[in-house]
């Protein structure tokens, strides 16, 4: 295992060595593995777990990460691995945990609702292409067209998983998970996945933060066909608010995407005015004129977008648009035709 490299030597993400261990405190490995798409990277943890090494987080369930694994396990990880924590069920984090698993007989950690959604997936993936994703794309005015390449190139990454063993241990948010010689405090938060986890180490102020806050961007908070109405926007703005009032401002926090940084609470504040500001840009361009969720998604998102970027800023959209349908700062224009769009509502502000 490398002890030389240190993640204070990296100030740029661009230049953090792929498939290689850095240490980040004491019995913390932080690898970057790489993504085969815009967000080209996802970071991954080993921690010290006594006999061996716990992993948090597994990397895109596909043949390149694989053999990165292969490598790792090969070269670089000197004790045996012990068990899996998955933080949430996107596959670029629970990607690899069924190989994982089944290769090295390890018990995989995570909440139940992370844990039967990729069940669900993995076990029904031609859901991803049913009528129900079709009607809720185009009924927010997505064309045939844009529709059919989502569905089928879009969706695609969702698949790649390789599945979960039939039995797992639950997380609970505020359970205690003791890894090693160090105690964390279980922490979970909707809004960029339903019930995703976070650990925070008191003790030695350490906050692995997934994908719940990250350095310079926000994670996507979406709508998804299955749940049309939902209000993920809410769930994570209080999300934010209960980690704000948790992380103090010297914990170091190593997250899902990115660079390790301090001052939680100041980057939650960013991401909370972000999504304000966004809520603003929704409710201005509507008084303007009645617009749909597709209509909405060129005027927010400026460069062009591939079918799986296209789903994401749709999603984003329309999780902002049911925020404010909730709280009356929008309303939909004509409630009985088939393509929606919106304007202001009694309370725009």
């Amino acid at each position: 295992m490398p002890d030389r490299l240190s993640y204070r030597d990296f100030t740029d993400p661009a230049k953090v060595p792929l498939g290689v261990p850095i240490e980040v405190v004491p019995g913390v490995m932080w690898i970057r593995l790489a993504l085969p798409f815009a967000l080209n990277h996802v970071n991954i943890y080993l921690i010290d777990d006594g006999k061996g090494w716990a992993v948090l987080d597994t990397g895109l369930g596909d043949l390149a990460t694989q053999q990165v694994w292969q490598a790792l396990l090969d070269k670089h990880i000197d004790r045996p691995l012990t068990r899996l924590i998955v933080t949430h069920f996107h596959p670029d984090h629970i990607g690899m945990a069924g190989w994982l698993a089944e290769k090295y007989r390890l018990p995989v950690y995570m909440s139940q609702t992370e844990y039967l959604l990729n069940r669900n997936i993995h076990l029904d993936p031609g859901a991803l292409d049913a009528a129900h994703y079709r009607e809720f794309y185009q009924r927010h005015g997505l064309s045939e067209q844009a529709t059919q390449r989502v569905v089928s190139q879009g969706h695609a990454y969702l698949r790649q998983v390789t599945g979960l063993p039939r039995t797992f241990e639950r997380l609970v948010n505020d359970d205690r998970l003791v890894i090693g010689a160090r105690d964390f405090r279980v922490i979970t938060g909707g809004g960029h996945s339903p019930e995703q986890v976070v650990l925070y180490c008191e003790a030695d102020k350490i906050f692995f933060s997934a994908d719940q806050v990250l350095s310079k961007i926000s994670p996507n908070v979406s709508v998804t066909a299955v749940d049309p109405n939902g209000d993920p926007l809410a769930y994570y703005l209080r999300s934010l608010a209960t980690l704000a009032g948790i992380i103090p401002p010297d914990a170091l926090v190593l997250p899902g995407h990115g660079l390790p940084f301090h001052n939680a609470p100041s980057r939650i504040a960013e991401l909370m005015a972000h999504h304000d500001a966004r809520c603003a840009q929704i409710g201005e361009a509507c008084a303007a004129a009645p617009l749909s969720v597709a209509e909405l998604v060129p005027l927010l998102f400026h460069r062009p977008l591939d079918p799986q970027q296209t789903s994401f800023a749709f999603s984003e959209i329309l999780a902002h648009v049911n925020y404010m349908l909730r709280r009356d700062r929008l309303e939909i224009a004509d409630p009985a035709a088939h393509l929606v769009r919106f304007v202001p509502g009694k309370s725009p502000h």
